[in-house]
């Protein structure tokens, strides 16, 4: 397990709390493990209501560890492929408290949710097609589902955040909250929920997420071409902008 990840379980919720906060709460291949584990573990358990993900600091997460995609394109048994599995499949609400920045994965997790629960602070960033990469998790699938075509290609093509309340807007979360009670507002969630049967919530869960062979092989396509990607000099254009805090020129790359 992760140094960064945490989990609990307290009448039938477990708790994830992802804690790497000096680093946005950035995910790394061992964090996707340990995240990864704790949905799979809490799905197999008929006693877990809920699984809640929360995250320590201000920022909700940064998304991928740059220096992990830098170190080398992850395949189909990797930690990230493992933990958008689980997410895409496990029978067991996802609540999601969100105190600040989601960006990238950090982000594109929500949509796979049942109750997201956003502070004022908050915001959702979709940066792929700016970093030169595509859209992972499902989102080219869920998300133009969630806010229609036009509103998701805004979000998608320009990669501009998204603030709380244009999030509620769009349907990408489920409450505003002031700074600092999305913890609790998120919780009072899961306790609704723990006081349903428990059979009948994973069974209509599955039936609103009726589509999990059509979503995860999007999300096999998605990460195909996403793995490609990371070998372009589109990427490495954006990356070495990223890191000298520039503006990228892509049009260097297409010029004559």
């Amino acid at each position: 397990m992760s140094e960064h990840v945490h989990v609990s379980l307290d009448a039938g919720v477990v708790e994830v709390v992802v804690d790497r906060p000096a680093k946005k709460n950035a995910l790394t291949g061992d964090m996707y493990a340990a995240l990864a584990a704790a949905i799979e573990q809490a799905t197999e358990d008929p006693a877990v209501r809920s699984i809640l993900v929360t995250s320590t600091g201000d920022t909700f997460s940064g998304g991928n560890d740059l220096q992990d995609f830098l170190a080398g394109a992850p395949g189909l048994d990797s930690p990230v492929v493992r933990f958008l599995t689980a997410l895409a499949t496990t029978d067991v609400p996802l609540v999601f408290a969100v105190q600040g920045p989601a960006v990238g994965v950090g982000a594109t997790m929500l949509l796979h949710a049942e109750h997201v629960v956003a502070a004022e602070t908050a915001t959702l960033q979709y940066p792929f097609v700016s970093m030169a990469l595509v859209p992972e998790a499902g989102s080219s699938l869920l998300l133009p589902r969630v806010t229609g075509y036009l509103r998701a290609a805004e979000v998608m093509l320009t990669g501009q955040p998204v603030t709380a309340t244009r999030a509620l807007d769009l349907g990408l979360v489920s409450r505003v909250v002031p700074a600092g009670e999305e913890g609790a507002a998120a919780r009072e969630f899961t306790a609704l929920l723990a006081k349903q049967p428990p059979a009948a919530v994973r069974l209509t869960k599955r039936l609103l997420r009726d589509d999990t062979a059509g979503l995860q092989g999007r999300m096999r396509s998605e990460f195909e071409l996403f793995v490609q990607r990371l070998q372009s000099p589109e990427f490495v254009e954006a990356v070495s902008a990223f890191m000298q805090k520039r503006e990228p020129d892509f049009d260097a790359l297409t010029g004559p």
